[in-house]
């Protein structure tokens, strides 16, 4: 084969790999071009998005549960059962009384009387004829008073005063009446029957003068 057409048989060859190569190029561009434009599009729209965006989320709501209340029966007790306390009767036997004069005395009469204002009285009989009767009332007086800190003070106080009476016929048939009073003056009892203290007369000594130096009693 001559030289010239196997130097055209080259170029052809050549110039076919060199379109080939140029296919392939173009394609390789392209499609880079094509990533770079997909890219800058996604830049471009995240972009556009404000920075203030923010995605919400609807929290999920569930209805609360409902519980039917629960039902205890009512607890039922017996009634506590107690034995009655059985105390026996006391006996008392009756007074033995030496000759039983007083076996039959009985009250015949009595009162009592309590008023609003302190003072009171009462008085009662019996079927022997003893009698006996006591009142009281409250007056002002004077005595001695301690306040909270014991300090003692004397001074007008309120005080009662009591007075009354009393008859009784003894065993053996002698009749007695007592009668007393109480008041700022004490205790003053009154009666025929009461001891009476004896009346002693003393005689005043005499004093003389012993040696100029004190007196001599004679």
């Amino acid at each position: 084969m001559p030289d010239y057409m196997l130097l055209t048989i080259h170029l052809t060859i050549k110039a076919q790999e060199w379109r080939t190569k140029k296919h392939q190029l173009f394609t390789k561009l392209t499609l880079y071009n094509m990533k770079l434009f997909f890219v800058a599009a996604f830049l471009a729209v995240a972009a556009a998005v404000p920075s203030s965006f923010k995605p919400e989320y609807k929290a999920t709501s569930y209805p609360a549960p409902s519980y039917p209340a629960p039902k205890y029966p009512t607890p039922s007790y017996p009634a506590p059962a107690y034995t009655a306390p059985a105390y026996p009767a006391p006996a008392y036997s009756a007074p033995a009384y030496k000759d039983n004069k007083y076996a039959a005395i009985t009250v015949t009469s009595q009162s009592d009387e309590r008023n609003i204002d302190g003072s009171s009285q009462w008085s009662y009989a019996q079927s022997d004829y003893t009698t006996r009767e006591e009142s009281q009332v409250q007056k002002k007086m004077q005595g001695v008073t301690y306040d909270s800190y014991g300090k003692e003070s004397y001074g007008e106080v309120l005080g009662n005063t009591n007075k009354g009476s009393s008859y009784w016929i003894s065993p053996e048939g002698q009749k007695f009446t007592f009668t007393w009073a109480a008041d700022e003056a004490g205790f003053q009892p009154k009666g025929d029957h009461l001891p009476v203290a004896p009346v002693h007369e003393y005689e005043l000594p005499v004093h003389i003068p012993f040696n100029g130096k004190g007196y001599k009693i004679y």
